[in-house]
């Protein structure tokens, strides 16, 4: 039963980097932002999907190509779970960015 779930939640960490991936190429757009909370909200996004990707790069590294290297193997968790506070920091910001904007314009 628990390697049915590591496997599930591999499958998972794939198809999120395969969906990191396109959701950066699909900010690359060099557009001009119409004003600086727009440009904020696309900096937010973009460090959201950078930092996830970065998730799935350690994670993947961690678990599937480097299983026995203890020395490695903390200095990847290490950077796993860095990168996951830092993609929840950037998910809550953007709320409360817009919020805080809001409140400003009113």
């Amino acid at each position: 039963m628990h390697s049915v779930n590591i496997i599930c939640h591999e499958f998972v960490v794939a198809v999120s980097f395969v969906a990191c991936v396109v959701g950066l190429i699909i900010l690359l757009d060099n557009k001009q932002q119409k004003n600086e909370t727009d440009a904020t909200e696309l900096i937010l996004f973009r460090m959201t999907f950078s930092y996830w990707l970065v998730y799935c790069v350690a994670f993947a590294i961690e678990k599937i190509f480097l299983p026995d290297w203890k020395a490695l193997q903390m200095t990847l968790r290490i950077t796993t779970a860095l990168s996951y506070f830092l993609t929840f920091s950037c998910i809550v910001s953007l709320p409360l960015h817009k919020f805080a904007m809001r409140r400003v314009e009113e």
